[in-house]
């Protein structure tokens, strides 16, 4: 029996208290914000016959895509009638080498306070909160901080993160980071929570948002390093000017005193997951906005305050008091500030004077990721998932074709491809009956937890698929719209990521602790386990392939959770042979197919790390450990290159009763300085190729 280390923390899914304070506004103990009595997966069940028929369609395609033709191969199935065949066959492949990309010894479950990396491995630090990034940027000193100094330095809890090459600059590579939140207790010595000053609010302002570095490469190694003062180089805040586009721009919904056009916002807060659009800008999905305003409790208007709760904006005063300081933070004052936040915003990299923009045609929630995909005729698709319980998992079908080349007339064109188009949730549709999902996470009689679904059309343009509401409406209340819509409550869609390889599409749902209890939704084929703590990935195939398709099957990749526990599944694969995961949180794909997760909130007791698994062949759903990170700390935005893996590790130290006084890590500079949020890479010694 293996033995798992104690819980470190005593809050729903793993996370400390303090994390939950600072990142989303304790949303975990407060009321459920969706209340809708929409139909659950187990409600509705498929046509074993129109299923079937279903995934003969889907089986094995060639699609034609506008960048290359991609080669789709079924994954293999698990029913009843071949699970004797392909359990013997993952034993086979138990017996003998893991994956290519994936073939090193698994990082053993720890507490240690440090990056843990599998053996063999070298890291290093490329950049951490508050180095310089611009010119005149003073060096970090805790003590002397100043709001002018943090905007031209390193943001605060990096989270996503993507790569780019720069053109023309051997070695270096241009390195978007999300900064997701602040902790100002430990930010600052001496914080009072119910006093902060102006300058640690404007200093706050300053950390969130996104930074953009390039970094140098040491050649023979995965070593980084951050390059202070390039001329690429920027900082992006939550005062820095957006530009509104798509069909609400304008609207009056998003006007304030501010802004009387609607068009223009200051700032992004609670960045999280993103994307990298085929055409080379960056996407970063805003989060958690709500807990940055106060006043929500104030309001009379039933159908505004109904809206407001529908987005968990009902309180008082704002943990971090930001509304004492700026008008905009207080919806008594300013009723559509709210409005102007919780979306996708998109910034050009490779040009630091570019105004970034907000867009609205992808809709208003709670943003974890807006990944890309192109369809059949070249069309791109944004996936994005609502990270809140029982909330929807969405995609947004351009109306328009890309246009290939990075021409100034190609590169006008692509800038209009997200604010036209199709915005979509989904509803999931288990095929078993539901007698056999009893929320223990027991495979029903097939095998495994699959289904079939549909995408819900929201709005297109200035058109309203939705009864009773406006276009607009739509676009600024997409949780209200898709509650009406009828979509499929879901355990915190999480991050996102189509296969390279495949098309599928992996959808990390980190966990849900709700589900099943009395007035809650109960546990359903896509969300199988009650009190869910773990979480699981779910796998969805467009028909035939196509991102623009209006059907689609599904199943669980993986029901994660301790090997030894019944309820989980680890796609078929032998669980004495597997890492013990919790809480999937970012993913992204290696070369090989191989998905990679990161964990937020491991309920196991462990510290959160990232995993690698095999999506296909024999040691499909073989899962591996690569790192952890230290104490209190979370897996952010993995990136996996040939030669290294990036991480972004975030709020080390946030375990409750932690301070600047008394920190609970010294990563990663050592005892007696401050622990500071950072980005590492990770490299094999030997110089050869990650999991080779």
């Amino acid at each position: 029996m293996r033995n798992l280390l104690p819980l470190i923390s005593s809050h729903p899914g793993g996370r400390s208290a303090l994390t939950c304070r600072y990142r989303c506004g304790d949303a975990c103990l407060h009321e459920t914000p969706n209340t809708s009595d929409n139909a659950y997966v187990g409600d509705v069940i498929a046509g074993a016959a129109s299923r079937r028929a279903l995934l003969r369609a889907g089986a094995v395609v060639t699609v034609a895509a506008a960048t290359g033709a991609v080669a789709v191969e079924r994954a293999p199935q698990a029913s009843a009638a071949t699970g004797g065949a392909a359990a013997a066959e993952h034993k086979a492949a138990a017996e003998g080498k893991a994956a290519r990309g994936l073939r090193f010894a698994p990082v053993a479950p720890n507490t240690e306070d440090t990056v843990v990396t599998a053996e063999g491995h070298d890291q290093n630090v490329v950049i951490r909160w508050g180095d310089p990034i611009l010119r005149g940027a003073p060096a970090f000193d805790p003590d002397k901080q100043s709001a002018k100094a943090q905007a031209a330095q390193f943001g605060y809890n990096n989270d996503y993160m993507a790569v780019l090459d720069v053109p023309g600059e051997r070695g270096h590579q241009l390195l978007v980071v999300n900064h997701e939140y602040t902790d100002e207790v430990l930010m600052f010595s001496g914080y009072d929570p119910e006093n902060p000053t102006r300058e640690q609010a404007e200093i706050g302002w300053a950390a969130h948002g996104l930074s953009v570095v390039v970094t140098a490469e040491e050649r023979g190694l995965g070593r980084l390093t951050a390059l202070s003062r390039h001329r690429l180089n920027r900082r992006i805040t939550a005062t820095t000017p957006f530009e509104v586009t798509g069909p609400a721009a304008g609207s009056e919904l998003l006007r304030t005193s501010a802004d009387p056009t609607g068009k223009r916002i200051l700032g992004t807060l609670n960045n999280c997951g993103g994307g990298i659009t085929p055409w080379g800008t960056v996407l970063s999905g805003e989060e958690n906005f709500n807990q940055y305003f106060a006043g929500g409790g104030s309001v009379t208007d039933p159908a505004t305050a109904a809206r407001l709760k529908r987005y968990g904006i009902t309180g008082a005063a704002s943990e971090r008091k930001w509304e004492r300081f700026d008008d905009r933070f207080d919806v008594a004052k300013e009723p559509n500030e709210t409005n102007r936040f919780g979306w996708v915003i998109e910034i050009d990299p490779f040009d630091p004077e570019s105004t970034p923009r907000k867009l609205t045609a992808l809709g208003r929630f709670k943003h974890e990721a807006a990944e890309p995909r192109l369809t059949t005729d070249g069309r791109p698709v944004l996936y994005m998932g609502d990270d809140e319980k029982f909330d929807y998992f969405y995609k947004f079908v351009s109306a328009k074709r890309m246009m290939k080349g990075n021409s100034r007339i190609a590169r006008e064109h692509n800038r209009t491809l997200l604010d036209e188009g199709t915005l979509y949730v989904a509803k999931f549709t288990g095929d078993s009956p539901s007698a056999e999902i009893d929320g223990s996470g027991k495979l029903p009689k097939d095998g495994e937890f699959d289904g079939a679904g549909e995408w819900i059309p929201l709005a297109c343009g200035d058109r309203s698929f939705v009864e009773g509401m406006t276009a607009e409406e739509v676009y600024v209340f997409t949780r209200v719209a898709a509650d009406k819509a009828g979509a499929t409550k879901m355990d915190r869609p999480e991050d996102v990521e189509p296969s390279p390889r495949t098309g599928r599409v992996y959808i990390a749902l980190t966990n849900n602790t709700d589900r099943g209890k009395e007035g809650k939704a109960p546990a359903d084929e896509a969300n199988p386990r009650n009190g869910n703590k773990h979480g699981q990935i779910l796998e969805l195939t467009e028909r035939w392939n196509n991102a623009g398709s209006t059907r689609f099957n599904w199943r669980l990749f993986l029901v994660c959770g301790d090997p030894e526990d019944p309820g989980t599944y680890f796609g078929g694969f032998p669980k004495d042979q597997v890492s013990p995961i919790s809480c999937p949180d970012n993913i992204t794909f290696d070369a090989y197919g191989n998905l990679w997760i990161s964990t937020d909130g491991n309920a196991l007791g462990n510290h959160d790390g990232l995993f690698g698994v095999a999506t296909a062949g024999s040691r499909r759903g073989e899962v591996k450990q690569f790192l952890t990170v230290p104490n209190g700390a979370e897996t952010c935005g993995p990136i996996v290159q040939d030669r290294r893996v990036l991480v972004a590790v975030q709020h080390p130290g946030e375990i409750d009763g932690a301070s600047v006084e008394k920190p609970a890590s010294t990563w990663p500079d050592g005892p007696g300085k401050l622990t500071r949020p950072s980005v590492i890479s990770v490299w094999r010694r030997d110089g050869g190729d990650i999991g080779a």
